[in-house]
């Protein structure tokens, strides 16, 4: 606290982490961001806030994150990756430093100073002074041989005079170090010691430690006009043939994950306010907000580590979810017990995506349908949202907490998903009425005899045969006409309109260049999405559909197989606009 007092120590950016800003979700970022500045409140006092948002490494750059940065009450944003054509014409234009209006419905809300760094994060080039360096260190003992201290000082002036050519102001700044540096501390700052005395004693130019901020209030004392920008730095290339788009997509599961754990994270905040904490309780939603936190690291949630890595965000984020279902369990339990009613064992089904859930697996069980949002679940989506579970058997009653029917439809699940679940059918349940904000509901699934008189109606399934002619699943709103050939949806009817579009989606894939060839050694990874040729290579001969139509009261669907490990269902809801 003294060193930050004195300003000695100075915090940047100070969240969790350094978050990604291509895959991440803007809800995540504030979590994040709002759990490592209150960290940083918390231990180091008020005077540890940072003013500048420091985003040296993440792989381009979006214009939401510097609107947030800028709602923050940042002062001015740096990073150091942006494409190298881009990089090029800033530097010809001393456009590096510039206004980034981050959001046009803001306006000057979202302004915020933001610069390129010159040397990407590192140290001048020859004056590198870690263990791990070749750089020659600053020799000034005139009586030997490698007495060096003119030539180290001109090098540095040139490289300083160098940089301040494509810069504004009479301020430039120059980062020391890189990743892995440092691991010699006494050795830098001895060697940028003396370089620091014998530069300021030549006296071309006026070397200092600094900080961000330090810079922030010198460029602005200069009252310049500066250049607006007002959209993403993305894509970023390094070179030629080298898009750091591979991480949009790397690693599908962990991101997917990791929008799962946001959601549960919410709900969980919110319980555990409502509940007004759980006093005596180990489980707290600490342990997801620090599991979140660090998982929107620009080598997490972009599916960049190691695999090793991205199993322990994985398993650091169930821990958290786990602990968090525990803690709404209690809540819920303690909001829907009737006085003097044994609290509810309530389980969650975590596995819903594969169709799995031993709760729902027998033949009596109750859902609680929790609503986070602060508007009636009815209200927001109009008629309602359709849930369902994996159940034994083809015939229940569905009933909400008044003993009233609730429409339901019961859909034999498909082949492709019986290997993992004992469940031999879904229950689609469209709750009537609204979940209120912030509010819940219990609804009941009982196993009936009576298949001819049941609230959850069946389906019929039947086998498309490719050759036969085109077919159709509509509602009220939608009509969606799949080709009788291919199996592959064909158009899109707006029936109120009476507007239709084309439409031909085919899954491909293309081939990974290894990098050996004459236009560039860059292969293809989890950074860098780059194929081997344009063209693209189908799934299948053709793309053709293996087809399956449900049809029902409640919902339609169709399920096509392209191949083993490429399957899709399309589903239409009755009494919803989609």
């Amino acid at each position: 606290k003294t060193l930050v007092n004195n300003k000695q120590l100075e915090f940047v950016n100070a969240g969790w982490c350094m978050n990604d800003e291509a895959s991440t979700d803007y809800n995540s970022i504030i979590d994040q961001m709002s759990l490592g500045l209150r960290f940083v409140n918390d231990t180091f006092g008020p005077q540890a806030r940072p003013r500048v948002a420091w985003h040296i490494d993440p792989f381009g750059h979006s214009a939401e994150q510097a609107a947030l940065f800028a709602k923050m009450g940042f002062d001015g944003f740096f990073f150091a990756r942006i494409d190298y054509q881009d990089f090029s014409y800033r530097l010809t234009k001393k456009t590096m430093e510039m206004v980034w209006r981050g959001s046009p419905s803001l306006g000057e809300e979202s302004d915020l100073f933001t610069g390129v760094l010159f040397n990407h994060y590192s140290h001048p080039p020859g004056f590198c002074f870690d263990a791990k360096c070749t750089d020659p260190p600053i020799q000034d003992d005139p009586d030997l041989f490698d007495y060096n201290v003119p030539d180290r000082v001109n090098a540095f002036v040139a490289a300083a005079m160098d940089q301040a050519q494509h810069y504004t102001t009479n301020n430039i700044m120059m980062t020391f170090g890189d990743d892995f540096n440092y691991e010699n501390a006494r050795q830098n700052f001895k060697n940028i010691d003396k370089l620091i005395k014998y530069v300021n004693q030549d006296g071309r130019v006026y070397a200092f430690y600094s900080t961000p901020s330090r810079y922030i209030d010198a460029v602005h004392a200069a009252n310049k006009t500066w250049t607006l920008k007002t959209d993403d730095f993305f894509p970023y290339a390094d070179g030629p043939y080298h898009y750091w788009t591979g991480y949009f997509t790397s690693r599908p599961a962990l991101k997917g994950y990791t929008r799962v754990c946001n959601n549960i994270l919410q709900a969980c905040k919110q319980l555990e306010a409502i509940h007004d904490g759980f006093p005596g309780q180990t489980q707290s939603s600490l342990d997801l907000q620090m599991a979140m936190g660090i998982d929107q690291h620009h080598d997490a949630v972009s599916g960049t580590s190691k695999q090793h890595v991205a199993y322990d965000y994985a398993e650091r984020l169930h821990i958290g979810q786990v602990e968090c279902e525990v803690l709404m369990g209690h809540a819920l339990s303690d909001l829907a017990a009737k006085d003097g009613s044994p609290p509810l064992d309530l389980q969650f089904c975590e596995y819903l995506n594969i169709s799995f859930c031993p709760s729902s697996e027998t033949d009596t069980f109750n859902v609680i349908i929790y609503n986070p949002l602060a508007v009636d679940y009815g209200k927001l989506f109009e008629i309602g949202r359709v849930f369902s579970f994996p159940v034994i058997g083809n015939s229940f009653d569905v009933y909400d907490g008044q003993g009233n029917p609730v429409e339901a439809q019961v859909v034999p699940i498909a082949q492709t998903q019986q290997v993992v679940t004992d469940a031999n059918y879904l229950i689609y349940i469209q709750p009537k009425g609204d979940i209120p904000p912030i509010g819940f509901k219990t609804y009941f699934i009982r196993p009936t005899s009576n298949v001819r008189h049941t609230s959850a109606r069946p389906t019929k399934v039947y086998q498309h045969r490719n050759g036969d002619k085109d077919f159709s699943i509509a509602n009220a709103v939608l009509s969606l006409t799949f080709d009788g050939i291919t199996g592959r949806l064909k158009s899109m009817t707006n029936i109120a309109s009476d507007v239709t579009a084309s439409v031909d989606q085919q899954f491909m894939w293309w081939n990974a260049s290894d990098g050996n060839n004459v236009n560039s050694s860059q292969a293809s990874g989890a950074y860098i999405f780059r194929p081997n040729g344009t063209a693209p290579f189908p799934i299948n001969p053709g793309n053709i559909a293996t087809v399956t139509i449900a049809i029902g009261d409640l919902l339609q669907e169709v399920r096509q197989v392209f191949s083993p490990w490429v399957t899709q269902t399309i589903r239409l809801y009755s009494n919803t606009p989609w």
